[in-house]
């Protein structure tokens, strides 16, 4: 576990198994296990709220990520589906698995592959061609059964952001998470904090934490957006990733904590009953 400062540190007590039983009024259920109307699709090469190929569709109670209609050819229709909402300060947790085969022409990289994107831009703003927001991606990744495999990364389109008091420009990271095989469930969560820091947490775990995030001056798609490069980003759009291997989410949930930024006794309160949760289950 990373050493932070003492606020940090109250901040993690937030993150562990907080997610069956909420206070009233302060979780949001960004999926609400019947229908994705709450959400809009934006997929690489076709205009906004085409949900091209049926991609993203609400089956079984669980959100389905998958291609059995795009007549076997992926060709890189990168896709997002983006809650409506935008988010300054949360705690995001979700359930995910992948599951089947990933369609032919996906790219090697992308087998069981998908991510939550945070912090991103609007998908009203996204070019046509556009394959990625600009955002931080939540990687979620699934083992192949040979190899270590870690999910929960971090991959950067169009931002950068500080690590270990460095900026880190590359465009991947891996956690610390171990590899989940198969087609199980994983719990996976994000702390966001404005544009301060950041943490990845795997069923409990934190796997990976960085902050300051901000937008990359090189990327061609934020000059294209006319962002100011090295800004930092302070809120952002919440979206669901497809990039060619099938994933289900069966929760997608939120606690916001932008009520509390202000009200340091508020948020500690706030985060010590959740604590208190945690214990007594």
């Amino acid at each position: 576990m990373k050493k932070i400062i003492t606020f940090l540190l109250l901040l993690s007590t937030l993150y562990g198994n907080a997610q069956k039983k909420h206070e009233s009024g302060k979780w949001i259920k960004l999926f609400n296990g019947k229908d994705i109307k709450d959400w809009t699709v934006k997929i690489k090469d076709h205009p906004v709220n085409e949900n091209w190929g049926n991609t993203f569709r609400v089956e079984n109670g669980v959100i389905k990520v998958n291609y059995d209609q795009y007549d076997g050819q992926f060709k890189e229709q990168f896709g997002h589906l983006f809650y409506k909402k935008m988010f300054s300060a949360y705690l995001l947790v979700v359930e995910y698995r992948f599951v089947g085969d990933q369609i032919k022409d996906g790219p090697g990289w992308a087998f069981r592959n998908s991510g939550l994107m945070l912090h991103g831009q609007m998908p009203e703003s996204m070019k046509l061609d556009q394959d990625f927001p600009i955002s931080m991606e939540a990687q979620l990744l699934g083992g192949n059964g040979k190899d270590e495999r870690t999910t929960n990364n971090l991959c950067t389109p169009g931002t950068n952001v500080v690590m270990n008091d460095t900026l880190f420009t590359p465009h991947c990271v891996n956690s610390s998470s171990k590899t989940y095989n198969g087609d199980q469930w994983v719990e996976a969560e994000m702390l966001v904090i404005r544009d301060s820091i950041i943490k990845h947490i795997v069923e409990g775990d934190t796997v990976l934490v960085y902050g300051k995030p901000q937008y990359d001056p090189n990327d061609k798609w934020v000059k294209q957006a006319g962002m100011k490069g090295g800004e930092l980003i302070k809120e952002g759009t919440i979206s669901i990733q497809s990039e060619s291997h099938p994933v289900e989410f069966r929760k997608v949930e939120l606690f916001d904590l932008s009520p509390y930024l202000d009200k340091p006794g508020k948020l500690q309160s706030v985060l010590q009953k959740l604590s208190t949760r945690k214990i007594n289950k």
